[in-house]
């Protein structure tokens, strides 16, 4: 029994736990989440920003190869988050699984500084070395993604959705932080600190290391503060076992059995009709992503392409290279955020368009923009098409500014949209693996890269042209899926109504035909 002493504190600790950032509805505990988040983008993009150099100066590899491996090692860190959602929807939590794979995070990059020391083997070992470095990275890096997201989200109360959706811009804005001061210091750290005799891709590879440590130190500091949803059971084995049941109870149903409004009906006789109704939402949104991942194909070239292109060009205020590219894409998207919340989107409003995440009554429209990239795609075309009609490092650097510009307004509409969009489209069971989902469509943009720029054989500027058309075509796919995409509100899963989209669609319309605004979906 505790002493009146212990009962007082024990009774502030709730208090101070649960209470609230300067009064308003923010919790004291998503800070903790976004340092986390701060200290850990930093250790990634760190580590990434002088990956592709490492390859080619170091492990002696060739370009084509180097993009290869870069767009592997960046595909496997987004097919991953699904593991990780997996293990904390099923198993674990999202709080032990962050931890618990932060440690697999953090042993992954001292493996890897390992194995960028030259007195440490032959160039044999350093190959091994870095491959399980970066494997272990990947596993790390994509198990936790998912769940921090997520885990931030259900900090919030279900009432407080505009705080929630403002907490993912900045939850955003804490990426690109930590990408913008790595992309800086460890590409100084790789050429300015010279260490056995070269370059000191070690050190490069060592402070991302002790970054993600202090990440890890970080979300065990607040442990005591956070609201932990507890785990639903091994979700993937009860969807795959619906799933399998509807299809095999549908097609060895007899002629003459009544029809049903959805296939995945055929499992009511076995399975609840909520989860039957989960299953639905998620399959839906899952569909919504297909075309989603040309988008990613065209931004992670930065990374690869972008870079090897900004090497054939006249570098005079650059120095080094490496974090050209990525710094300016991390600065811009700190500026674009509150640019575009502040200004560009209540402009917008005026002339009766939305463009952003938006809500009337029970029904939201996500409109998510791919036009931007399309732009910027097309301006690297004809960026590339110059440098062929002139001597390589006679096109200045700055010109590489402008794709940048649209590359990076396309993603803060495209990528911060998505993130919340994934969350609230998510019934509370399967949170984590939706937003595995979203982060999937990276992994597939990526192997794109990667099949076009091992199979393709194509020049340069006309791989750019490819990937130009390609994302113009899937710009018109999916405003026409947009646009007949239904929000679904997952409160309402528990009502007689939830899951049937005929309702909600008949909702939306009664809804829609008493808004004036029009609405763009693109």
């Amino acid at each position: 029994m505790l002493t009146p002493k212990e009962t007082l504190s024990v009774d502030f600790l709730k208090t101070f736990f649960l209470q609230k950032i300067c009064g308003t509805n923010y919790p004291v505990s998503i800070g903790f989440i976004v340092v986390n988040e701060f200290c850990e983008r930093f250790s990634y993009y760190g580590m990434k920003a002088v990956l592709t150099l490492y390859f080619i100066n170091y492990l002696q590899w060739n370009n084509n190869l180097s993009t290869a491996v870069y767009h592997a090692f960046s595909s496997l860190c987004y097919f991953t988050p699904l593991l990780g959602a997996l293990i904390a929807d099923s198993w674990l939590g999202k709080f032990r699984t962050i931890i618990y794979l932060s440690v697999v995070y953090v042993i992954g990059h001292v493996v890897k500084s390992v194995g960028a020391i030259p007195d440490v083997g032959d160039n044999t070992l350093h190959i091994t070395l870095s491959m399980l470095g970066l494997g272990l990275i990947a596993f790390g890096t994509g198990g936790i993604k998912p769940c921090v997201a997520a885990f931030g989200g259900d900090q919030f109360e279900e009432e407080h959705t505009e705080e929630r959706t403002k907490f993912f811009s900045i939850f955003y804005m804490s990426i690109n932080a930590g990408s913008v001061l790595s992309t800086i210091i460890t590409p100084i750290l790789r050429s300015d600190v010279q260490c056995f005799g070269g370059d000191c891709y070690a050190l490069a590879f060592g402070v991302p290391a002790a970054l993600m440590l202090v990440a890890l130190v970080v979300f065990i500091a607040g442990s005591g503060m956070y609201k932990k949803n507890p785990r639903e059971g091994n979700v993937l084995v009860n969807v795959c076992r619906c799933i399998g049941f509807a299809i095999h109870n549908r097609w060895w149903s007899p002629r003459n059995s009544p029809r049903r409004e959805h296939w995945l009906d055929w499992a009511q006789e076995k399975y609840p009709k909520q989860l039957i109704q989960e299953i639905k939402m998620v399959l839906r949104v899952l569909a919504l992503y297909i075309p989603l991942p040309m988008f990613w194909a065209l931004f992670d070239q930065q990374g690869s392409r972008w870079t090897l292109q900004a090497t054939r060009m006249n570098m005079d205020f650059v120095s080094p290279l490496t974090f050209f590219g990525s710094m300016l894409n991390a600065l811009m998207i700190l500026l674009f955020i509150p640019v575009f919340d502040m200004g560009v989107y209540p402009l917008v409003s005026l002339c009766r368009v939305k463009l952003t995440v938006d809500s009337i009554s029970d029904s939201k429209q996500y409109n998510i923009d791919l036009g931007l990239l399309d732009f910027g795609a097309s301006y690297t075309v004809i960026l590339q098409q110059k440098m062929e009609d002139v001597q390589a490092n006679d096109v200045h650097i700055a010109w590489q500014i402008p794709q940048y510009v649209l590359l990076t307004a396309g993603e803060v509409m495209f990528s911060i949209t998505g993130l919340e969009f994934s969350y609230s489209q998510a019934p509370v069971s399967m949170k984590s693996v939706l937003q595995a989902g979203w982060l999937m469509t990276v992994a597939f943009g990526n192997v794109i890269v990667l099949i076009v720029a091992e199979g393709a054989g194509l020049e340069q500027w006309m791989e750019f042209l490819l990937f130009a058309a390609l994302l113009i075509a899937v710009s018109g796919i999916f405003s026409i899926m947009a646009y007949f995409y239904t929000y679904v509100d997952p409160g309402r899963l528990g009502n007689e109504d939830a899951g049937n989209v005929d309702v909600l669609k008949k909702e939306k319309e009664s809804i829609c035909k008493s808004d004036t605004p029009k609405s763009t979906r693109i």
